[in-house]
């Protein structure tokens, strides 16, 4: 678990179990987007409503390594493994908070920045960057 440098509590909602009784997998790709915008919006001042770059998800993982159920929250460490030029790769792992080292899940998600208009990749650049660099563990 020390291998995150952001972490966050989620508490889950009684609409996340599925007919099984267990969080749905789509709630933890939800959580990871989730963990990820805030981030970028809170520290990266990314605006999502009016900002000339936007995130697109271009490619995403999931694996499940345990159950859980509401009403348990989720610690969801967030990390970058690689920041390029016009992309950023997160690692994310969900942990029960009931159980630290329980771990749920882990997965990826890898985003590309273009601009708003033209979709076209841009550079990742100021306070983006910085905010990200924070998140880095690979010197990326």
């Amino acid at each position: 678990m020390s291998g995150y440098p952001h972490w966050q509590t989620v508490p889950l909602r009684w609409k996340d179990n599925d007919v099984y009784g267990h969080v749905n997998n789509v709630v933890h790709y939800s959580l990871m987007d989730t963990v990820i915008n805030t981030w970028l919006i809170s520290r990266g001042g990314l605006d999502i409503t009016g900002g000339e770059v936007i995130g697109l998800c271009v490619e995403s993982h999931c694996a499940y390594h345990a159950s859980v159920s509401f009403p348990e929250s989720l610690r969801i460490g967030l990390r970058v493994a690689h920041l390029g030029r016009s992309s950023v790769r997160y690692e994310i792992g969900m942990y029960a908070d009931s159980a630290e080292d329980l771990l749920v899940a882990e997965g990826h998600f890898v985003h590309v920045f273009v601009d708003r208009e033209t979709r076209r990749p841009v550079e990742v650049a100021g306070k983006l960057r910085d905010s990200l660099a924070e998140l880095t563990t690979s010197g990326g």
